[in-house]
Protein backbone atom coordinates (compact mmCIF):
# COMPACT_ATOMS: atom_id res chain seq x y z
CA UNK A 1 0.00 0.00 0.00
CA UNK A 2 1.55 3.62 -0.87
CA UNK A 3 -0.29 6.26 -1.89
CA UNK A 4 0.43 10.44 -1.55
CA UNK A 5 -1.99 12.89 -0.94
CA UNK A 6 -2.54 16.88 0.12
CA UNK A 7 -2.14 17.73 3.47
CA UNK A 8 -5.18 19.88 3.84
CA UNK A 9 -7.44 17.76 2.04
CA UNK A 10 -6.04 14.64 4.35
CA UNK A 11 -6.63 16.70 7.91
CA UNK A 12 -10.04 18.15 6.76
CA UNK A 13 -11.33 14.15 6.91
CA UNK A 14 -9.58 13.45 9.74
CA UNK A 15 -10.68 15.65 11.99
CA UNK A 16 -14.58 14.63 10.86
CA UNK A 17 -13.75 11.18 12.27
CA UNK A 18 -12.70 11.77 15.29
CA UNK A 19 -16.00 12.80 16.68
CA UNK A 20 -16.76 8.95 15.70
CA UNK A 21 -13.43 7.18 17.11
CA UNK A 22 -14.40 5.89 20.84
CA UNK A 23 -11.82 7.28 23.20
CA UNK A 24 -13.02 5.48 26.25
CA UNK A 25 -13.82 2.03 24.77
CA UNK A 26 -13.25 -0.92 26.25
CA UNK A 27 -13.16 -2.93 22.87
CA UNK A 28 -9.13 -0.90 21.08
CA UNK A 29 -10.10 -1.32 17.87
CA UNK A 30 -12.56 1.46 18.36
CA UNK A 31 -10.06 3.87 18.45
CA UNK A 32 -8.48 3.28 15.29
CA UNK A 33 -9.83 3.93 11.28
CA UNK A 34 -9.24 1.79 8.15
CA UNK A 35 -7.38 3.46 5.57
CA UNK A 36 -7.52 1.77 2.04
CA UNK A 37 -7.28 2.86 -1.00
CA UNK A 38 -9.88 2.81 -4.20
CA UNK A 39 -9.20 2.64 -7.49
CA UNK A 40 -6.32 5.20 -8.51
CA UNK A 41 -6.90 8.30 -7.30
CA UNK A 42 -9.21 7.82 -3.79
CA UNK A 43 -8.66 6.62 -0.37
CA UNK A 44 -11.59 5.84 1.96
CA UNK A 45 -11.13 5.93 6.04
CA UNK A 46 -13.84 4.52 8.07
CA UNK A 47 -14.14 5.62 11.71
CA UNK A 48 -17.09 4.20 14.37
CA UNK A 49 -18.24 3.00 17.54
CA UNK A 50 -20.98 0.54 16.55
CA UNK A 51 -23.17 2.52 16.89
CA UNK A 52 -22.36 5.46 14.64
CA UNK A 53 -20.30 5.42 11.68
CA UNK A 54 -18.88 7.32 9.08
CA UNK A 55 -16.69 6.89 5.90
CA UNK A 56 -14.68 9.72 3.97
CA UNK A 57 -12.83 10.13 0.88
CA UNK A 58 -10.04 11.72 0.11
CA UNK A 59 -8.17 12.51 -3.37
CA UNK A 60 -4.88 10.67 -3.82
CA UNK A 61 -2.21 9.48 -5.90
CA UNK A 62 -2.29 5.72 -5.41
CA UNK A 63 1.28 3.78 -6.33
CA UNK A 64 -0.10 0.56 -4.51
CA UNK A 65 -3.58 -0.63 -3.36
CA UNK A 66 -4.02 -1.66 -0.34
CA UNK A 67 -5.78 -1.23 3.45
CA UNK A 68 -4.29 -0.13 7.04
CA UNK A 69 -5.62 0.06 10.74
CA UNK A 70 -4.55 3.50 12.47
CA UNK A 71 -4.79 4.84 15.88
CA UNK A 72 -6.91 7.56 14.97
CA UNK A 73 -5.73 10.38 17.44
CA UNK A 74 -2.34 10.02 16.74
CA UNK A 75 -2.19 9.92 12.98
CA UNK A 76 -4.45 13.20 13.29
CA UNK A 77 -2.28 14.66 15.60
CA UNK A 78 1.11 14.06 13.06
CA UNK A 79 -0.71 15.00 9.86
CA UNK A 80 -2.13 18.70 11.56
CA UNK A 81 1.61 19.11 12.88
CA UNK A 82 3.09 18.34 9.68
CA UNK A 83 4.15 21.25 7.21
CA UNK A 84 2.01 22.34 4.20
CA UNK A 85 2.83 19.90 1.58
CA UNK A 86 2.18 16.74 0.24
CA UNK A 87 1.75 13.47 1.94
CA UNK A 88 3.38 10.04 1.44
CA UNK A 89 1.84 7.48 3.22
CA UNK A 90 3.37 3.57 2.89
CA UNK A 91 3.04 0.21 4.09
CA UNK A 92 6.15 -1.93 5.17
CA UNK A 93 6.44 -5.12 6.66
CA UNK A 94 4.16 -6.71 10.06
CA UNK A 95 1.29 -3.85 8.92
CA UNK A 96 3.99 -0.75 10.36
CA UNK A 97 3.55 2.12 8.10
CA UNK A 98 5.67 5.09 7.29
CA UNK A 99 4.62 8.69 6.80
CA UNK A 100 6.89 11.48 5.63
CA UNK A 101 6.14 15.38 4.47
CA UNK A 102 9.38 17.25 3.75
CA UNK A 103 12.15 16.50 6.08
CA UNK A 104 9.69 14.82 8.48
CA UNK A 105 9.14 11.45 8.95
CA UNK A 106 7.10 8.73 11.21
CA UNK A 107 6.46 5.61 11.27
CA UNK A 108 3.17 3.77 13.04
CA UNK A 109 2.19 1.00 14.22
CA UNK A 110 -1.19 -0.60 12.25
CA UNK A 111 -3.02 -3.62 12.31
CA UNK A 112 -4.45 -5.62 9.36
CA UNK A 113 -7.99 -4.42 8.11
CA UNK A 114 -9.52 -7.55 9.40
CA UNK A 115 -9.34 -6.96 12.87
CA UNK A 116 -11.58 -3.68 12.23
CA UNK A 117 -15.36 -4.04 12.31
CA UNK A 118 -17.28 -4.34 9.74
CA UNK A 119 -20.15 -1.47 9.03
CA UNK A 120 -23.43 -1.56 7.08
CA UNK A 121 -23.72 0.41 4.44
CA UNK A 122 -26.72 0.62 1.75
CA UNK A 123 -25.80 2.11 -1.48
CA UNK A 124 -29.39 2.36 -2.74
CA UNK A 125 -30.68 6.46 -3.64
CA UNK A 126 -32.90 7.41 -0.73
CA UNK A 127 -34.96 10.60 0.16
CA UNK A 128 -33.22 14.01 -1.24
CA UNK A 129 -33.25 16.72 2.21
CA UNK A 130 -31.81 20.27 1.42
CA UNK A 131 -28.40 20.21 3.99
CA UNK A 132 -29.56 23.89 5.01
CA UNK A 133 -32.98 22.23 6.12
CA UNK A 134 -31.75 19.56 8.07
CA UNK A 135 -28.72 21.43 10.16
CA UNK A 136 -31.77 24.07 11.09
CA UNK A 137 -33.50 20.98 12.45
CA UNK A 138 -30.93 19.64 14.26
CA UNK A 139 -30.04 22.79 15.67
CA UNK A 140 -33.18 23.80 16.98
CA UNK A 141 -33.76 20.25 18.98
CA UNK A 142 -30.89 19.16 19.81
CA UNK A 143 -29.90 20.82 23.05
CA UNK A 144 -32.99 19.34 24.62
CA UNK A 145 -32.48 15.62 24.42
CA UNK A 146 -31.23 14.17 27.77
CA UNK A 147 -28.50 13.92 29.84
CA UNK A 148 -29.27 11.08 31.60
CA UNK A 149 -28.63 7.79 29.63
CA UNK A 150 -31.03 5.46 31.53
CA UNK A 151 -33.71 7.29 29.61
CA UNK A 152 -33.37 5.53 26.73
CA UNK A 153 -35.56 6.49 24.23
CA UNK A 154 -35.20 10.55 25.13
CA UNK A 155 -31.13 9.88 23.83
CA UNK A 156 -32.27 11.31 20.63
CA UNK A 157 -34.52 13.23 18.65
CA UNK A 158 -37.22 11.77 17.04
CA UNK A 159 -37.58 12.17 13.24
CA UNK A 160 -40.62 12.09 11.24
CA UNK A 161 -41.96 12.55 7.88
CA UNK A 162 -45.65 13.20 7.08
CA UNK A 163 -47.75 14.85 4.57
CA UNK A 164 -45.19 16.49 2.76
CA UNK A 165 -43.01 18.19 5.82
CA UNK A 166 -40.17 17.39 7.96
CA UNK A 167 -40.74 17.52 11.55
CA UNK A 168 -38.14 16.71 14.55
CA UNK A 169 -38.53 16.63 18.34
CA UNK A 170 -36.25 16.26 21.52
CA UNK A 171 -37.27 16.36 25.59
CA UNK A 172 -35.15 15.63 28.37
CA UNK A 173 -39.00 15.58 30.57
CA UNK A 174 -38.29 19.23 31.28
CA UNK A 175 -38.31 20.96 28.12
CA UNK A 176 -39.45 20.26 24.66
CA UNK A 177 -37.92 21.46 21.67
CA UNK A 178 -40.07 20.91 18.25
CA UNK A 179 -38.74 21.79 14.60
CA UNK A 180 -40.39 21.56 11.03
CA UNK A 181 -39.70 22.36 7.39
CA UNK A 182 -41.35 22.01 3.96
CA UNK A 183 -40.14 18.40 2.13
CA UNK A 184 -40.54 18.14 -1.56
CA UNK A 185 -40.90 14.56 -2.53
CA UNK A 186 -41.86 12.96 -5.31
CA UNK A 187 -44.66 11.21 -5.86
CA UNK A 188 -42.94 7.00 -5.07
CA UNK A 189 -40.87 9.22 -2.41
CA UNK A 190 -44.27 10.60 -0.53
CA UNK A 191 -45.74 6.74 -1.10
CA UNK A 192 -42.10 5.53 0.24
CA UNK A 193 -41.58 7.50 3.02
CA UNK A 194 -44.43 9.11 4.38
CA UNK A 195 -45.49 8.13 8.27
CA UNK A 196 -42.06 7.24 8.98
CA UNK A 197 -40.38 7.54 12.14
CA UNK A 198 -37.22 6.90 13.90
CA UNK A 199 -35.41 7.93 16.99
CA UNK A 200 -31.73 9.32 15.77
CA UNK A 201 -29.11 9.25 18.57
CA UNK A 202 -27.44 12.67 19.68
CA UNK A 203 -23.84 11.58 18.99
CA UNK A 204 -25.23 11.09 15.34
CA UNK A 205 -27.15 14.25 15.30
CA UNK A 206 -23.79 16.16 16.45
CA UNK A 207 -21.79 14.88 13.22
CA UNK A 208 -24.60 15.66 10.90
CA UNK A 209 -24.33 19.21 12.14
CA UNK A 210 -20.78 19.32 11.31
CA UNK A 211 -21.70 17.60 8.43
CA UNK A 212 -23.88 19.61 6.83
CA UNK A 213 -22.77 22.99 8.21
CA UNK A 214 -22.52 25.41 4.91
CA UNK A 215 -23.27 22.92 2.10
CA UNK A 216 -25.38 23.28 -0.27
CA UNK A 217 -25.86 20.12 -2.11
CA UNK A 218 -28.55 17.63 -0.57
CA UNK A 219 -28.38 15.05 2.46
CA UNK A 220 -29.28 11.63 0.97
CA UNK A 221 -31.79 9.53 3.69
CA UNK A 222 -31.70 6.27 4.02
CA UNK A 223 -33.19 3.28 5.87
CA UNK A 224 -33.71 0.05 7.32
CA UNK A 225 -35.05 -1.92 9.83
CA UNK A 226 -32.27 -0.84 12.42
CA UNK A 227 -30.30 1.80 10.67
CA UNK A 228 -30.20 5.31 8.70
CA UNK A 229 -27.78 6.02 6.26
CA UNK A 230 -27.07 9.85 5.49
CA UNK A 231 -24.85 10.77 2.51
CA UNK A 232 -23.47 14.12 2.31
CA UNK A 233 -21.30 14.17 -0.67
CA UNK A 234 -19.16 12.20 -0.53
CA UNK A 235 -19.18 11.58 3.51
CA UNK A 236 -21.21 8.51 4.43
CA UNK A 237 -22.46 8.40 7.51
CA UNK A 238 -24.40 5.08 9.72
CA UNK A 239 -26.48 5.48 12.88
CA UNK A 240 -28.35 2.75 14.37
CA UNK A 241 -31.93 3.94 15.01
CA UNK A 242 -32.72 3.99 19.04
CA UNK A 243 -35.21 1.34 20.17
CA UNK A 244 -38.04 2.68 22.91
CA UNK A 245 -41.01 4.40 22.49
CA UNK A 246 -40.67 8.18 21.85
CA UNK A 247 -43.14 10.01 24.43
CA UNK A 248 -46.53 11.62 22.91
CA UNK A 249 -44.87 15.10 22.26
CA UNK A 250 -48.57 16.44 21.15
CA UNK A 251 -49.80 16.10 24.55
CA UNK A 252 -47.58 18.03 26.25
CA UNK A 253 -48.26 21.42 23.50
CA UNK A 254 -50.05 23.36 25.53
CA UNK A 255 -53.60 24.35 24.40
CA UNK A 256 -54.85 26.93 26.56
CA UNK A 257 -52.22 29.45 26.91
CA UNK A 258 -53.94 32.91 26.70
CA UNK A 259 -51.98 35.28 27.98
CA UNK A 260 -49.02 36.50 24.80
CA UNK A 261 -45.79 39.10 25.59
CA UNK A 262 -43.84 39.53 22.75
CA UNK A 263 -39.82 39.63 23.17
CA UNK A 264 -36.53 41.34 21.60
CA UNK A 265 -34.15 38.05 21.41
CA UNK A 266 -30.79 40.46 22.00
CA UNK A 267 -32.67 42.44 25.01
CA UNK A 268 -33.99 38.99 26.53
CA UNK A 269 -30.69 37.05 26.44
CA UNK A 270 -28.47 39.73 27.53
CA UNK A 271 -31.00 40.11 30.31
CA UNK A 272 -31.04 36.85 31.02
CA UNK A 273 -27.45 35.89 31.02
CA UNK A 274 -26.80 38.98 33.51
CA UNK A 275 -29.20 37.90 35.66
CA UNK A 276 -28.44 34.10 35.60
CA UNK A 277 -24.36 35.18 36.89
CA UNK A 278 -26.16 35.44 40.75
CA UNK A 279 -28.75 32.17 40.01
CA UNK A 280 -28.57 28.95 42.02
CA UNK A 281 -25.55 27.04 40.32
CA UNK A 282 -27.41 23.78 39.91
CA UNK A 283 -30.66 24.77 39.20
CA UNK A 284 -30.19 27.64 37.18
CA UNK A 285 -33.19 29.19 38.40
CA UNK A 286 -34.81 32.64 37.41
CA UNK A 287 -37.77 34.59 38.17
CA UNK A 288 -40.42 36.51 36.07
CA UNK A 289 -42.72 39.06 37.38
CA UNK A 290 -44.62 40.04 34.68
CA UNK A 291 -47.12 43.07 34.98
CA UNK A 292 -48.67 45.48 32.76
CA UNK A 293 -45.72 47.34 31.13
CA UNK A 294 -43.38 45.32 31.90
CA UNK A 295 -41.07 42.11 32.89
CA UNK A 296 -38.64 42.17 36.08
CA UNK A 297 -35.97 39.39 35.73
CA UNK A 298 -34.45 38.20 39.15
CA UNK A 299 -32.16 35.83 40.68
CA UNK A 300 -30.72 35.63 44.50
CA UNK A 301 -28.62 32.97 46.06
CA UNK A 302 -28.40 33.48 49.56
CA UNK A 303 -24.69 33.00 50.25
CA UNK A 304 -23.83 34.87 46.48
CA UNK A 305 -26.40 37.97 46.20
CA UNK A 306 -29.17 38.65 43.97
CA UNK A 307 -29.77 40.37 40.87
CA UNK A 308 -32.72 42.29 38.97
CA UNK A 309 -33.17 43.43 35.34
CA UNK A 310 -35.99 45.28 34.26
CA UNK A 311 -37.43 45.17 30.12
CA UNK A 312 -40.61 47.30 29.16
CA UNK A 313 -42.91 44.75 27.52
CA UNK A 314 -46.27 45.10 25.99
CA UNK A 315 -49.11 43.31 28.36
CA UNK A 316 -52.08 44.50 29.79
CA UNK A 317 -53.17 41.43 31.47
CA UNK A 318 -52.94 39.62 35.00
CA UNK A 319 -49.71 40.42 37.16
CA UNK A 320 -47.99 36.75 37.39
CA UNK A 321 -44.88 35.09 38.90
CA UNK A 322 -43.10 32.18 37.60
CA UNK A 323 -40.17 30.60 37.81
CA UNK A 324 -37.39 29.07 34.85
CA UNK A 325 -34.31 27.46 34.73
CA UNK A 326 -32.21 30.64 32.95
CA UNK A 327 -30.07 27.83 31.04
CA UNK A 328 -33.03 26.52 29.11
CA UNK A 329 -34.35 29.95 27.90
CA UNK A 330 -31.31 30.53 26.92
CA UNK A 331 -30.93 27.45 24.75
CA UNK A 332 -34.18 28.55 22.59
CA UNK A 333 -33.03 32.33 22.25
CA UNK A 334 -29.71 31.02 21.12
CA UNK A 335 -30.77 28.49 18.38
CA UNK A 336 -34.54 30.28 17.72
CA UNK A 337 -32.78 32.47 14.72
CA UNK A 338 -35.25 35.45 14.56
CA UNK A 339 -35.08 38.46 16.12
CA UNK A 340 -38.28 38.45 17.83
CA UNK A 341 -40.11 35.82 19.93
CA UNK A 342 -43.46 35.18 21.64
CA UNK A 343 -43.75 33.75 24.81
CA UNK A 344 -47.13 32.03 25.52
CA UNK A 345 -47.96 31.50 29.35
CA UNK A 346 -50.93 30.96 31.30
CA UNK A 347 -50.09 30.74 34.83
CA UNK A 348 -47.42 29.67 37.40
CA UNK A 349 -47.65 25.68 36.93
CA UNK A 350 -48.52 25.46 33.49
CA UNK A 351 -46.01 25.00 30.70
CA UNK A 352 -45.24 28.34 28.68
CA UNK A 353 -44.54 27.69 25.22
CA UNK A 354 -42.07 30.24 23.05
CA UNK A 355 -42.09 30.73 19.43
CA UNK A 356 -40.89 32.83 16.97
CA UNK A 357 -42.29 35.84 15.83
CA UNK A 358 -43.66 36.33 12.29
CA UNK A 359 -43.80 33.47 9.13
CA UNK A 360 -41.52 30.82 11.22
CA UNK A 361 -44.68 30.51 14.15
CA UNK A 362 -45.77 27.13 12.55
CA UNK A 363 -41.93 25.71 11.81
CA UNK A 364 -40.58 26.36 15.64
CA UNK A 365 -41.96 25.42 18.70
CA UNK A 366 -40.73 25.23 22.14
CA UNK A 367 -42.46 23.99 25.53
CA UNK A 368 -40.32 24.67 28.88
CA UNK A 369 -42.06 24.03 32.49
CA UNK A 370 -42.02 26.43 35.11
CA UNK A 371 -39.84 26.45 38.21
CA UNK A 372 -40.83 26.71 41.99
CA UNK A 373 -38.36 29.36 43.23
CA UNK A 374 -38.33 30.07 47.15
Amino acid sequence: MQFSLNRTSLLAELSLLQGIVEKKSTIPILSNILMETKGESLISMIATDLDVSLETECASDVSKPGAVVLQAKKLFDIVRSLPESEIKIVKEDNDWVKISCGSSEFRMVGQAKEHFPSIPMLNQEGLEMPSALFNQLVQRTIYAITQEESRYALNGALLMISGGRVTMVATDGHRLALASGKLELSSAGAKKWDQSRAIVPKKALTELLRLTAGQDNAVDLTKDDNHLYFRQGTRKLTSRVLAGQFPNYELVLPKNNDKTVKFDVGSLSQALKRVALMADERSHGVKFEISTGALKITSQTSDVGEARELLPIDYEGDALNIGFNAEYLLDFLGAVGSEEILFDFKDEQSPAMMKPSGTQQDEYSYVVMPMRLL
